[in-house]
C-alpha cells in the first residue's frame, strides 16, 4: 500500500540527478568573456597569434580561449579587463566585430551536457530598455512610391500615353487625354497588380485615384514590422550585446533590451538609423550651377549636395540600391591610408554594377547616403505629432576607373567610426520604416547585482522560515517537506536553465511563490493524515488516504492558478511573461516534488516497517 515499485524509485532518482547536473551550472555562473568574429577567408591562427600580442602588450591576462563557430572566444577575470581588451582589439582588428559576451564558467564536461546558466535580465544585469514605436503609415507610403516607379515603367513598357502620373500621400493619381486611354491603362494596371483598386468616381473620365485594397495595406504594415525587427535583430548581434531582447509588442511596438551596455547614446543611434546608400552616375551634360539657381532639375536628373555643400547633378536612374550589399566591413585603404568601407554585393547587384560601369568607364559614379529622422513637432494645443525628414548627401564621387563587379570599396568618410558604424548599418540591413524611441530606461550594473542579492536573500529568508515551521509543526515529516522544496527549487532552476529561459526579478518573484505553493501542497496531504488518524485509521492506511484523497483538492489548486499563469504569459508584457514563465514551471515540478518525491521519501522510512508510530 505505501511501497513504490523499483522502477518508480529509479525514474525518480533518474530525474533528480538530471536536474541537479543542469542546475549546477547556475553555482558556477558566466565569465566575461569576448568574441572576435572571423571573416571569410581568415585565418585562425594568424588572427589568435595578433590577438595575443594585443593583450600581451596591454599586460591583459586571460583565463582561456577557444575557437568555435567562426569566432574566438576570451574569458576574462573581470568586466574591467573585458572591457579594455574590447577597446584596444576595436582598435587593433578593423574589420572585425568584437563582441562583449558572458560564457559559461563550468567546467568542461557540463558544457558537453549543453548544461549552461540561466540568462540573466535587464533589471539583474544592468542595461539599456527601448520602447520603439513603427512608423506604419510611413510604409504605406514608401508602398505607395514603388507603385509610382512600377507603374510608370509599366504604361512606358505597354506604350499606354499618360499625361500626369503622380503620388498623392497614400494614393497615386494618373490623368489621361482620353477616356480610352484611360481604360486600357485600367484593364492593364488591374491584371498586373490586382491588390490595387482605383477611387475614382465613375464619372470621371480622365482621372484614376489609385490605392491599395485593405488586405494589401494590413499585409505592407506587417511586413514592415517584420523586417524592422529582423534589421533590429542584426543590428543588436552587431553591436555584440550577449543575450539581447528583442521582440514585437502590440501591434507597432518593438522592444529592446541590451543588458550589459552603457553607452545609450551610441546604442540609439545605431538602432534607429535608417542609413542606406544609392550608386548613381553623375550627370555631365547640364549646368549644375544653372540648375542649382532655377531651383529645378533637368528631366532625369536630380540635384543633390556633397558634405562640402558642393551641388552635383545625379540621374535619376539607380545603378545599385543598398539592399543588394550582402556584408560590408570597415578598414583603410592601402594607397592613402584613409577610412574606408569595403562592399560585397550579391548576384544581382553585381550584374547591375558590373553592366552600367563597363558602359561607363571614364564617368564619375556618385555614392548617395541616405537617412531618415524623426522629429517630434507640438501644434498651439499642445499635441505633439512626429515629421519624417530624409537627409541624401553625396559622400563621394570618384571617376569609374575600371568595370567594378561584386567587390569595391568606399571611401570619402570623415573618421574610422564613421566608417565602422556605416559598415554596420550596410551588413545589418535598413529598416523598412522609421522607428521612434517612445520609451528609455538605463539600469546600472550596480543596480543589478543588488536586485540579485535582495531577491535571492528574500528566498533564501523565505525558504528558512517554512522549512522552520514545518519542522516545528509536522517534524519527520516536515523535514520530507523541506527535502521535497529543495528539489522542487534544483528542478526549477534546472527547467530555467535547459529552457535558457532569461530570469528577471519578477521571475524571482515567482519562485518565491513557487516555494509556497509547494508547502502549500505538503500541508494539504499532512493534514489529511491527521485527520485520517483522529478518525482511528491505521498509520500506513492514514498515509495512504492523505496522499489519495488531497491529490483532487492539490490538482485543482494548481491547475487554476497554471491557467492564471497562461493568461499573464499570452496577454503580458516582459517582466509579466517572466513572472508567468517561472510560476507555472514552478507549479509543474511543486507537483512532482510534493506527491511524487515527498511519497517516494515517506515510503521509504514507514512503508517497510510493520510497527510504526507516526510523527506527525
Amino acid at each position: 500500500m505505501n511501497r513504490y515499485a523499483t522502477w518508480k524509485y529509479l525514474l525518480i532518482l533518474a530525474i533528480v540527478a538530471l536536474g541537479y547536473v543542469y542546475a549546477l551550472p547556475n553555482i558556477y555562473g558566466k565569465l566575461p568573456a569576448l568574441q572576435i568574429r572571423l571573416t571569410a577567408n581568415e585565418d585562425p591562427t594568424v588572427m589568435e597569434l595578433a590577438v595575443q600580442a594585443v593583450l600581451n602588450e596591454a599586460a591583459l591576462e586571460t583565463l582561456g580561449s577557444e575557437h568555435k563557430d567562426g569566432s574566438l572566444e576570451y574569458h576574462f577575470a573581470d568586466a574591467q579587463t573585458q572591457i579594455k581588451a574590447r577597446d584596444l582589439l576595436e582598435e587593433a582588428l578593423e574589420g572585425n566585430v568584437v563582441a562583449l559576451h558572458l560564457a559559461p564558467a563550468g567546467p568542461e564536461w557540463l558544457r558537453k551536457l549543453s548544461a549552461e546558466p540561466m540568462f540573466l535580465g535587464l533589471d539583474l544585469r544592468g542595461g539599456v530598455h527601448f520602447l520603439m514605436e513603427v512608423d506604419m503609415e510611413a510604409a504605406v507610403t514608401k508602398a505607395i512610391e514603388r507603385y509610382v516607379s512600377d507603374l510608370r515603367l509599366l504604361l512606358r513598357q505597354e506604350n499606354l500615353r499618360y499625361r500626369t502620373l503622380s503620388q498623392r500621400h497614400h494614393n497615386v493619381h494618373l490623368e489621361f487625354d482620353t477616356h480610352e486611354q484611360r481604360q486600357n491603362a485600367w484593364e492593364m494596371i488591374r491584371k498586373n497588380y490586382p491588390d490595387l483598386v482605383d477611387l475614382s468616381a465613375p464619372q470621371d473620365e480622365r482621372f484614376m485615384l489609385l490605392e491599395q485594397n485593405a488586405g494589401a495595406i494590413r499585409e505592407t504594415r506587417q511586413l514592415a514590422l517584420q523586417q524592422n525587427i529582423t534589421t533590429l535583430r542584426k543590428r543588436v548581434n552587431e553591436l555584440g550585446v550577449a543575450e539581447p531582447v528583442v521582440q514585437r509588442q502590440g501591434q507597432n511596438r518593438v522592444v529592446v533590451q541590451l543588458p550589459g551596455v552603457q553607452d545609450t547614446a551610441r546604442a540609439k543611434e545605431i538602432l534607429g538609423a535608417t542609413a542606406t546608400l544609392e550608386f548613381r552616375l553623375v550627370d555631365e551634360k547640364h549646368d549644375v550651377q544653372e540648375a542649382e539657381e532655377r531651383g529645378r532639375a533637368p528631366m532625369g536628373t536630380r540635384l543633390y549636395k556633397t558634405r562640402d555643400d558642393i551641388p552635383l547633378l545625379l540621374e535619376r536612374d539607380i545603378v545599385v540600391t543598398g539592399d543588394r550589399i550582402i556584408s560590408a566591413n570597415s578598414g583603410i585603404t592601402q594607397d592613402t591610408g584613409q577610412p574606408a568601407v569595403f562592399i560585397n554585393l550579391d548576384g544581382r547587384g553585381a550584374r547591375q554594377m558590373s553592366q552600367k560601369t563597363r558602359a561607363n568607364v571614364g564617368r564619375r559614379m556618385a555614392v548617395v547616403f541616405m537617412e531618415t529622422k524623426s522629429h517630434e513637432e507640438v501644434n498651439a494645443e499642445g499635441e505633439s505629432s512626429y515629421r519624417n525628414d530624409t537627409i541624401e548627401e553625396v559622400i563621394t564621387s570618384p571617376v569609374i576607373q575600371e568595370q567594378l563587379g561584386k567587390r569595391f570599396q568606399i571611401t570619402g568618410l570623415d573618421s574610422t567610426t564613421e566608417a565602422r558604424d556605416l559598415a554596420l548599418l550596410l551588413r545589418a540591413g535598413s529598416l523598412a520604416t522609421p522607428v521612434r524611441i517612445i520609451e528609455e530606461r538605463t539600469v546600472g550594473p550596480s543596480l543589478g547585482q543588488d536586485n540579485i542579492d535582495r531577491g535571492f536573500l528574500s528566498m533564501q529568508i523565505g525558504m528558512a522560515l517554512v522549512l522552520l515551521f514545518m519542522l516545528i509543526y509536522y517534524r519527520v515529516f516536515g523535514l520530507v517537506a523541506g527535502i521535497a522544496l529543495i528539489i522542487n527549487i534544483i528542478l526549477l532552476v534546472a527547467l530555467l536553465s535547459m529552457l535558457q529561459a532569461t530570469l528577471t526579478l519578477p521571475g524571482i518573484a515567482g519562485i518565491v511563490l513557487t516555494v509556497g505553493m509547494a508547502v502549500d501542497a505538503n500541508v494539504l496531504i499532512f493534514e489529511r493524515i491527521r485527520e485520517e488518524l483522529r478518525n482511528g485509521n491505521s498509520p500506513l492506511a492514514s498515509i495512504h488516504a492523505g496522499y489519495e484523497k488531497a491529490f483532487a483538492t492539490i490538482a485543482d489548486a494548481n491547475i487554476t492558478t497554471l491557467i492564471a499563469a497562461l493568461v499573464l504569459f499570452g496577454f503580458g508584457t516582459g517582466p509579466i511573461k517572466g513572472f508567468a514563465v517561472t510560476l507555472s514551471l514552478g507549479i509543474i515540478t511543486s507537483m512532482f516534488s510534493s506527491i511524487m518525491i515527498s511519497r517516494a521519501i515517506v515510503n521509504l522510512i514507514y512503508g517497510y516497517r510493520r510497527s510504526i508510530r507516526l510523527a506527525i
